[in-house]
């Protein structure tokens, strides 16, 4: 079983323990996106303003609203490659054939 690993982040200027089966370099990216994600939204006006749950439920919205473009985007992505790769197979199937209608012909010489 791997190990669990812990480091420390900094979110919003306070300092958590996050845990996890991911190494420390990874725990320490996806808190610097939160704490991004949270400086973004705290440097729009009148967001510090705003009653402390609602700040957070922002903040969620928003990492919410990225992981699902995100999400499109990959699928996106994936049914291009897929339309890619049988675009090849169709051009491997049609070079083959056309070689051997080359070494057909040529063969006969």
């Amino acid at each position: 079983m791997a190990e669990k690993n812990f480091t420390e982040v900094t979110i919003a200027g306070k300092i958590y323990t996050l845990g996890g089966y991911e190494d420390e370099e990874y725990l320490q990216r996806i808190a610097s996106y939160v704490n991004s994600k949270q400086s973004e939204l705290r440097r729009m006006r009148g967001f510090l303003r705003q009653p402390a749950d609602y700040q957070n439920v922002m903040v969620q919205l928003n990492l919410a609203d990225d992981y699902f473009k995100a999400r499109k985007k990959a699928a996106s992505l994936e049914a291009k490659v897929e339309l890619l790769e049988k675009e090849i197979y169709s051009l491997k199937h049609e070079l083959v054939t056309n070689q051997m209608k080359y070494e057909k012909n040529h063969g006969e010489d």
